[in-house]
């Protein structure tokens, strides 16, 4: 499935953009909106709209060359080619037998590259949001590259239940992808909140499973992410005397805690 992430002052025209790009109408695509732009870049500051659009299942979209700039300049190397040709006496022209090969220079594509770039848009969306002094390390371990990030302003990063982590996790995914040569899985933390939260995910698991026993009754939590849904199913997984679901759709899907009678 081919995709784009665009960004622009409106989500709308952040969208045209990205369906200019793709070539394809409106009905062919799937959009996600994942800022308004309104109410700025992942709703701190005044910042532009921020789009991924997909080509829908079935859709046939020709591919267009990715680097119209590339073209351009092998345009300009054939005609100056051409005219050095021209002014060649006719022997040497008559003798020249090897057909003229020109040679474009290519973006080479490897993993260090796809690093480099995901750290310099973190960077920049850091920048954006007034946070001046990111820093970020890494490792990588197969196809997963693991991203650390320190701030003195790590609660912004963060956002409210992670939600601005994640988002960032979702963008840096597609840019690293973007320029890897194969394909990569990002994973995102800000001074180890992610494993911080695991273990407060892990203990309010077990305090709700003793509440849904003593009472006898299911047991609801509030809307979580599907990450955070896995840590409480897999913390509980070993309890044979409750039962643990899911029920609801995003952004409202929770976990049910319900004691097996």
């Amino acid at each position: 499935m081919r995709s784009t992430t665009q960004t622009a002052a409106t989500s709308e025209q952040a969208i045209q953009q990205a369906l200019k790009e793709l070539g394809i109408r409106r009905d062919q695509a799937s959009i996600k909106i994942l800022d308004e732009g309104k109410k700025g870049f992942l709703g701190l500051g005044a910042k532009p709209a921020v789009v991924i659009v997909n080509v829908k299942d079935g859709v046939t979209v020709e591919e267009t060359p990715s680097s119209p700039v590339v073209v351009e300049e092998t345009k300009e190397v054939v005609e100056s080619a051409a005219v050095d040709i021209s002014e060649q006496p006719i022997e040497a022209v008559s003798e020249q037998t090897e057909p003229v090969v020109v040679e474009t220079p290519v973006a080479k594509i490897t993993n260090d590259k796809a690093i480099e770039e995901s750290i310099r848009y973190m960077k920049e969306v850091a920048q954006g949001m007034g946070i001046n002094d990111l820093d970020v390390t890494h490792e990588v371990e197969g196809k997963y590259v693991h991203f650390q990030l320190n701030s003195s302003k790590a609660a912004q990063l963060i956002g409210k239940r992670g939600q601005t982590l994640n988002a960032l996790e979702n963008l840096v995914q597609l840019v690293a992808n973007k320029y890897s040569g194969n394909f990569m899985i990002v994973k995102m933390d800000v001074e180890n909140y992610r494993e911080k939260r695991k273990v407060a995910l892990e203990q309010l698991a077990e305090r709700m499973a003793d509440k849904a026993r003593r009472s006898g009754e299911k047991v609801e939590f509030e809307p979580m992410n599907a990450y955070e849904r896995k840590i409480i199913h897999n913390a509980l997984s070993t309890h044979v005397d409750i039962d643990t679901y899911s029920v609801g759709a995003d952004p409202h899907r929770h976990l049910v805690i319900e004691p097996i009678q």
